[in-house]
């Protein structure tokens, strides 16, 4: 396709070098936002930021990282490959360089920024390259080893972040961000992609409705991030997102009534591209119950970054071998069954979660947050082949229209699951300190003599006994917060599994429909890829 680099027959060593850049730029795509959400709360501490400073951090790497690949596929088309590589490799090089300098919170939202343009332009080169490195039947797998790999770099982050920050200094992380920056520098420069066509891209109408829906977008991550820390109820909340919907709908009023659109707005909202877009969003929104339930319930219980080393790279091995798992078992002709599958393990592995409690460790959840991790990768090979089909089919053009409903279904969903589980969570905890604040009187002998006996605990070091008393209280209602959030978790946990329970229970009706009736949902867009592939031929 325009935009794209040619893929002719190259030598067996060129095919392994091109494989080999591939597989380390997908990695170094996915650490661009993996470095940030493992290490969000020390970037907070070392730049003095507040949260919601930090909450605006996030949103510029969520902005930039889910609107850019439209804007930067028509950009390929018009200017070709190697422009845009030069483009990629800068925009990561001086997002990763300005950060070794204490430049302070406006230097880090602008690096931030940048860091997701530079996410999304390596994650498209590091498929590139592996397309390069693949032979002619196999190179839609490239497409699911980049994808896969963007998502192992998350875990992987985690894993190896501790080591980094052991001395206590973040510079460390940023050089490590630069270090591996400066090399896929002088990968992509050694060993160049081959050249493509390019084609006239960009239309006037482009400076107009890509504006509106980055900028509605944009609002959008604000309302679902920001919302959790400062809660719902604020008013600039309400008209950032009354603003989204204004501007979304206004970018995409523009598009469907465009001769050649940007944005194919019909097929877009049509059934099967909406319940595809659903179904990702689902995925995302259930798969937070890792990313905010897992990783909050260890922190409640006191597990620090140091703790979870190895429970990290557990998650990261299990995301390897559902990536794996997901490209040999791949079937075009049954697309829906991963889901299925992906869904069950959600489901099972959440309510077995329900359990935790104070006592709760790591190894108590290696199965279960594995399980997550593999299912998290493996239901992505599949998602992105029912879009890559349904795209296709329809033509090149439709690219785009696939890249922003699989982007935002992502960014979004993720953002959102988050932003609706920390609401729930927050709500639980409320009622389970309500209920058990109830039965708490200094009159109950058990209350006054848990409070003794806290209080006893600190006799080597305070004289007082009134001030041992109060501690004594205080240390009680800390125990008591503490139970309330871990209960609130299972709360999360049982939501979770109830709600990964019931998809995969529609998604099992329709798979075993589709089956006894031997129908392939994609046959349709199957039959127009072939017809297309005949042609060309």
């Amino acid at each position: 396709m325009p935009g794209s680099p040619a893929t002719p027959d190259h030598p067996a060593a060129r095919k392994v070098a091109y494989l080999l850049i591939g597989l380390y730029l997908a990695v170094v795509g996915g650490l661009q936002n993996g470095l940030l959400i493992a290490n969000l709360t020390f970037v907070q501490s070392n730049l003095a930021l507040t949260p919601v400073e930090g909450g605006w951090v996030t949103v510029a790497f969520n902005l930039t990282n889910a609107c850019m690949s439209m804007l930067l596929f028509k950009a390929r088309q018009e200017f070709g490959i190697q422009r845009f590589v030069r483009v990629a490799m800068s925009a990561l090089l001086f997002a990763n360089f300005v950060q070794l300098f204490d430049a302070g919170y406006h230097v880090e939202l602008l690096s931030r920024g940048i860091a997701g343009i530079a996410g999304s332009c390596i994650s498209t080169l590091a498929t590139f390259y592996l397309i390069q490195g693949m032979p002619a039947k196999a190179k839609i797998v490239a497409v699911l080893i980049g994808i896969g790999l963007g998502q192992i770099a998350i875990p992987l982050a985690r894993a190896i972040s501790p080591a980094l920050l052991a001395s206590g200094d973040i510079d460390h992380l940023f050089q490590l961000q630069f270090g591996l920056s400066l090399v896929a520098v002088g990968l992509v420069n050694i060993l160049h992609l081959p050249p493509g066509e390019t084609v006239r891209s960009f239309e006037k109408l482009d400076l107009i409705s890509f504006p509106l829906l980055t900028s509605g977008i944009g609002l959008l991550c604000a309302f679902l991030v920001q919302g959790r820390i400062i809660w719902w109820d604020k008013p600039w909340l309400g008209a950032a997102l009354a603003g989204a919907i204004l501007l979304i709908g206004l970018a995409f009023l523009i598009e469907h009534n465009r001769a050649n659109p940007m944005l194919h707005t019909r097929w877009m909202t049509s059934g099967n591209i909406l319940a595809f877009a659903l179904t990702g969003a689902m995925v995302r929104v259930l798969l937070s119950e890792q990313n905010f339930g897992a990783t909050g319930l260890l922190s409640t219980v006191g597990m620090v970054n140091d703790q979870l080393v190895t429970y990290y790279w557990i998650l990261t091995l299990a995301a390897f071998l559902g990536s794996t798992v997901s490209i040999v078992r791949l079937d075009p002709t049954d697309l829906t069954r991963p889901i299925m599958v992906a869904m069950g393990i959600i489901a099972v592995a959440a309510l077995l979660d329900t359990r935790s409690g104070v006592l709760t460790r790591p190894a108590n959840l290696y199965w279960t947050q594995a399980l997550l991790a593999f299912a998290s990768v493996y239901v992505m090979a599949s998602l992105m082949m029912q879009g890559i089909l349904r795209a296709l089919s329809r033509g090149p053009d439709y690219i785009i229209s696939f890249i922003a409903v699989f982007g935002l279904s992502q960014t979004i969903g993720g953002l959102a699951g988050v932003a609706a589980l920390s609401a729930f969570h927050t709500i639980r905890v409320k009622a389970h300190l309500m209920t058990m604040g109830q039965s708490l009187s200094l009159s109950d002998p058990a209350v006054a003599q848990a409070i003794g006996q806290l209080a006893a605990g600190q006799s080597a070091t305070l004289g007082d006994a009134a001030l041992r008393q109060a501690t004594g209280a205080s240390r009680l209602v800390q125990q008591v917060n503490q139970q309330a959030a871990i209960m609130a978790f299972n709360d999360v946990f049982f939501v979770i599994g109830c709600l990964a329970g019931a998809a995969f229970a529609i998604t099992f009706a329709r798979w075993a429909y589709l089956r006894r009736k031997g129908i392939n949902p994609l046959a349709d867009e199957m039959a127009a890829l072939q017809t297309m592939m005949s042609r060309n031929a």
